[in-house]
C-alpha cells in the first residue's frame, strides 16, 4: 500500500520557525540601533558663555542625537591646557583658534582646525571714551594684554599703530584696573567685557574689534587630532554639521529667538553658575550685530565656513612677524576644509 504523505504541515512548521527567528532577529538588531550613538567629548576653550552657545543649542535641541552621536561638551577655562588634552586622548575635538593651532604644528602636534564657528575673532581693545575713539588713540596709554597675548596678536597690534611694549601691563582678568585710570585701555571679548564695565560703572566704553582692524585669524573653531580624523570621518562630519545647524538656530532673531535658545542657555548656566540671563543676551546681540559667526564669507558659504585665501592670510602674518617659523610649519596640514565645503548652513 502506497502511503501519501502530506509535506504542507512541515512546510508550515519550517517557514514559522523561519518567521520567529526572523522577527527575533529584527526585534534584537532594532535596540542596538537605537543605542547606537557614537561618544563624542567636545573641550571648551572657557567657562560656558554665550560664545558657546550653538554648541549647546545643538546638544539641548538634540541635533548631535539626530546624527548618531552622544556628545559631551567639557568646560576649559584658565587652568585648562585644552591643547594638551586634545593631544592626549582626552576629546574628540576642541574648542581652538588659528594662530594656536598653526603654532603647536612647530612642536610637533599634528592639531587640525575644520571648521570655524566665528568668521571674526571677538577680541578688542577697550578704552574709555573720552581717551580713545579710535586705534591710533592707544599711543601713549597703558595697556593690559594676557601673557598668551605677546606671541599672539600683540606683535601686529605693536608693529601696525607704531605701540611700545614700555606701555604694557598684565591683564588679569579684572576690570577694576581699567575703571581706575581713563588712561588705562584692556584687551576683552567684545561679548562681555563691554557689558561688565557698562554695569559696574554706568557708561559705554569705546570698543574697537581686532578683526575690523585687520587681525585675520578665525575663533571658536573645531580642531581634531589627525588620527581622530583618519579613524572617526563620519562622525567628525556629523559633528560639524550638527553644531553649525545649532549656531543657526542659536542665533535667530525676533520675538521668538529668545525663547528657541532657552534650552541652550539653560544648559551653559548650568554648567556655569555664573552666567546670567543679561550676559547672555548681550552676547547674543553681539555676535549678530557684529557678524561674528554670520559675517564673512559665511553669509554666502555657509556658517562655519573655513577658506584656503583666509587661512593664508593668517599664516602669512604670522611668518612675517616671526611668530612662526614657515620651516617647522606647513600650512596645508593644520587645516582641511573637507568638513565644511558645500554645508550651505546659510544665516
Amino acid at each position: 500500500m502506497k502511503i501519501e504523505i502530506d509535506s504542507r504541515p512541515r512546510l508550515a512548521v519550517a517557514i514559522g520557525t523561519l518567521a520567529v527567528a526572523l522577527m527575533a532577529a529584527i526585534a534584537l538588531a532594532v535596540p542596538n540601533r537605537a543605542h547606537a550613538a557614537e561618544k563624542f567629548s567636545f573641550l571648551t576653550n572657557w567657562y560656558a558663555e554665550a560664545e558657546h552657545g550653538g554648541f549647546y543649542q545643538a546638544l539641548a535641541s538634540g541635533l548631535y542625537a539626530r546624527a548618531g552621536l552622544d556628545v559631551t561638551i567639557r568646560m576649559g577655562g584658565p587652568q585648562v591646557n585644552g591643547l594638551q588634552l586634545l593631544a592626549a586622548g582626552q576629546a574628540d575635538c576642541l574648542m581652538g583658534y588659528d594662530v594656536q593651532i598653526i603654532k603647536a604644528h612647530e612642536r610637533g602636534i599634528d592639531a587640525v582646525t575644520v571648521a570655524a564657528a566665528f568668521q571674526k575673532d571677538p577680541l578688542a581693545m577697550i578704552g574709555h571714551p573720552e581717551t580713545v575713539r579710535r586705534m591710533q588713540d592707544l599711543a601713549g596709554k597703558t595697556i593690559l594684554i594676557s601673557s598668551d597675548a605677546h606671541t599672539n596678536y600683540w606683535p601686529w597690534l605693536r608693529s601696525t599703530y607704531g605701540l611700545d611694549d614700555a606701555q604694557l601691563r598684565p591683564y588679569t582678568f579684572s576690570i577694576q584696573p581699567f575703571l581706575a585710570d581713563r588712561n588705562t585701555v584692556q584687551q576683552g571679548y567684545v561679548t562681555s567685557e563691554p557689558y561688565a564695565i557698562r554695569k559696574a560703572a554706568g557708561f559705554e566704553p569705546t570698543v574697537l574689534l581686532l578683526a575690523d582692524h585687520g587681525w585675520p585669524p578665525y575663533a571658536m573653531t573645531v580642531v581634531c587630532m589627525r588620527q581622530t580624523l583618519e579613524r572617526r570621518p563620519a562622525q567628525v562630519a556629523a559633528f560639524v554639521k550638527a553644531s553649525m545647524l545649532g549656531w543657526k538656530a542659536y542665533l535667530q532673531r525676533g520675538p521668538g529667538g529668545r525663547a528657541a535658545r532657552a534650552a541652550a542657555d539653560a544648559l551653559i548656566k548650568r554648567d556655569n553658575p555664573a552666567m546670567t540671563d543679561d550676559l547672555l543676551a548681550y552676547g547674543v546681540e553681539q555676535i549678530v550685530t557684529r557678524g561674528l559667526v554670520q559675517g564673512g564669507d559665511a553669509a554666502t558659504l555657509g556658517i562655519g565656513i573655513v577658506s584656503d585665501e583666509r587661512m593664508k592670510k593668517t599664516y602669512d602674518l604670522l611668518v612675517a612677524l616671526k611668530l612662526v617659523d614657515p620651516a617647522k610649519v606647513d600650512l596645508r596640514k593644520t587645516y582641511t576644509t573637507r568638513f565644511v565645503q558645500g554645508l550651505g548652513i546659510r544665516p
